[in-house]
């Protein structure tokens, strides 16, 4: 059995915040898993963080070798800069999008990822599948609510 998954991943937000969604295409041997959510009110790092989340999430076994593409340099950076650790370390304190980077934190480690940051609308089949499926979900008529985006937006006051 290959223990190889490929992910790609986008997030979308009409306005920032404003409606916003998220598309996931998983490849795995002769597999494949397309996956998409809208809310809303978000905002585009909330999606494109959540996109690799439900990517990471939806993995059925853990242990696996999983390449995430991304044109998300928000996410990307945070996991190859360090960046996670340190806030982490603090508890995340005064940290936009905490709710997900917790959650992000409790799955990556289950596996062995590598993330590989491509740019986005740059005719990229898989990363123009995923902006699809985000922006679609971003319009479409039974929009989600993003507890976490609202919550830090109420106790912190600020547009996130």
């Amino acid at each position: 059995m290959d223990n190889q998954v490929t992910i790609y991943t986008d997030g979308s937000s009409l306005g920032n915040p404003g409606p916003g969604g998220f598309g996931v295409v998983l490849l795995a041997g002769p597999h494949r898993r397309e996956i998409s959510e809208g809310y809303r009110l978000t905002t585009n790092n909330r999606m494109e963080l959540l996109a690799v989340i439900t990517g990471l999430e939806a993995l059925k076994r853990d242990g696996l070798r999983v390449t995430i593409y991304s044109d998300s340099k928000y996410v990307i950076d945070s996991v190859q800069k360090g960046w996670i650790y340190s806030w982490m370390r603090k508890g995340f304190a005064r940290k936009k999008n905490a709710d997900l980077w917790r959650r992000f934190m409790r799955v990556f480690g289950r596996h062995d990822v590598r993330f590989i940051w491509i740019k986005g609308h740059n005719n990229n089949i898989e990363n123009e599948r995923c902006d699809l499926l985000a922006t679609t979900a971003a319009r479409s008529e039974n929009l989600l609510e993003d507890i976490g985006y609202k919550s830090e937006e109420a106790v912190s006051g600020l547009s996130l």
